[in-house]
């Protein structure tokens, strides 16, 4: 079955909690804390808050970029960024316990993070976003389904998840590709109804 992981945003109408309850009340079991420019104060108000939301939910809780911050908050993981810290050295401070991501644009950045000890993949983006600065060049479907080939041409075995400006319509055609998840923000946030959205985006990738 397909993972949905949803990524916090800021927006005007939601705190990053509340965005996150959001998601997980539509039925997401996977929530990535990202909080751009946050102070120190902040990640720990609103991390415990997140994590206490996930822990009721029964959710993963994974922290953006701050590997000092996962014990901390007694999250379950990090995800790294390329220009973040290296993922090997990420787990040598984590340990084998905890779930570590790493961001990928091309097949050489996959294998470079397999090669690393990374647990899974956040490859993109699919479409232009605007939930992210200093974007990568965008991948489409074709681009994805050259990831994937080029996986399995290299032996290489970890779960991808597509992620940036992917809609629900989208979802059908992506998943044909052989990617395992999907990650989403502004598509959740943006609807009238996040929980009801994130239902339907569910409903969509396993039908």
């Amino acid at each position: 079955m397909p993972e949905l992981q949803f990524i916090t945003h800021y927006t005007e109408q939601y705190t990053y909690a509340e965005s996150a309850r959001m998601a997980l009340e539509g039925g997401c079991r996977w929530i990535q804390l990202r909080m751009k420019n946050a102070s120190r104060e902040e990640w720990l108000q609103t991390g415990a808050e997140v994590e206490a939301l996930c822990r009721r939910y029964g959710a993963t809780f994974i922290i953006d970029d701050h590997v000092d911050m996962v014990k901390i908050l007694n999250a379950d993981g990090v995800h790294l960024g390329k220009n973040d810290m290296p993922i090997d050295e990420a787990r040598r401070i984590l340990g084998p316990g905890h779930i570590i991501g790493g961001t990928a644009n091309t097949i050489e950045d996959v294998e470079m993070h397999a090669r690393r000890g990374a647990d899974y993949i956040g490859c993109g983006p699919y479409r232009f976003t605007t939930t992210k600065e200093r974007l990568a060049p965008v991948l489409g479907t074709e681009g994805y389904r050259k990831i994937m080939a080029g996986m399995k041409s290299r032996g290489l075995r970890l779960p991808v998840v597509a992620i940036g400006g992917i809609t629900r319509n989208d979802i059908p055609q992506l998943l044909q590709t052989g990617i395992d998840g999907i990650a989403l923000s502004g598509t959740i946030l943006r609807a009238a109804d996040p929980a009801e959205e994130t239902r339907l985006i569910l409903h969509t990738m396993n039908s």
